[in-house]
């Protein structure tokens, strides 16, 4: 599903990627943990296709078997769209549209027929309990909703891979606790694959692999 080695970041002298190598199977549950400025976010950034390693031509990444590093921008954005699915701490709905229509956006990107898209996130939105939130703004929303509708949104192109950055972050115990089960959920009803940078030690643990990152390498 990921395989990727070599993978270095540097920013100005700071190295903060040293050469870091990974190996994810399809249907895989991963966490990778660490302290602040270990790495994870930027590793995590690179294996998601939204960064480039420094050493672009020394280092390997492939994604169901495509060598996303040799796509140029526009086939990058292509790909990313089509088979790679985000979710943030922080979880960037767009606040002048509705649920629905946040969830909807990447399908439409993607050119797929308006009413295809719009009948997915409505499956999506049922399936995370949302089917009585459709036409609420995220700040008609709460923390936990806001996330699930975030959960909806990268899930509507059907993506390979889902990264999640300290997802659980920014919600409240309870809210943070279904949200975690609710990853296996979706492992369990769509086989996607997981790969979750957190500070949680609880949804850490219930990964099916955790991995720690120091000063710039996977070091378990």
């Amino acid at each position: 599903m990921i395989n990727a080695s070599n993978i270095k970041k540097s920013f100005g002298t700071l190295e903060v990627l040293k050469g870091v190598d990974i190996a994810i199977q399809k249907g895989e549950i991963v966490s990778i943990v660490g302290a602040s400025g270990a790495g994870k976010t930027t590793l995590l950034q690179i294996l998601g296709t939204l960064d480039t390693p420094s050493n672009k031509k020394e280092s390997l990444l492939h994604i169901n078997d495509v060598d996303v590093l040799k796509l140029n921008d526009k086939g990058m954005a292509h790909f990313r769209n089509e088979h790679v699915g985000f979710i943030f701490q922080f979880h960037q709905l767009l606040p002048e549209f509705t649920a629905h229509e946040n969830v909807c956006i990447p399908a439409f990107i993607k050119k797929t027929p308006r009413a295809q898209a719009e009948q997915r996130a409505k499956e999506l939105l049922d399936f995370l309990g949302l089917s009585d939130r459709y036409d609420h703004k995220p700040n008609e929303l709460s923390g936990g909703e806001q996330q699930r509708v975030a959960v909806a949104r990268s899930l509507i192109n059907n993506p390979s891979v889902v990264f999640a950055d300290e997802p659980s972050g920014n919600l409240d115990s309870e809210s943070a606790d279904n949200l975690h089960r609710l990853f296996f959920r979706l492992r369990e009803e769509f086989g996607q694959t997981f790969v979750i940078v957190t500070h949680n030690q609880e949804l850490a643990d219930m990964a099916d692999r955790k991995l720690t990152m120091v000063d710039g390498l996977i070091v378990s």
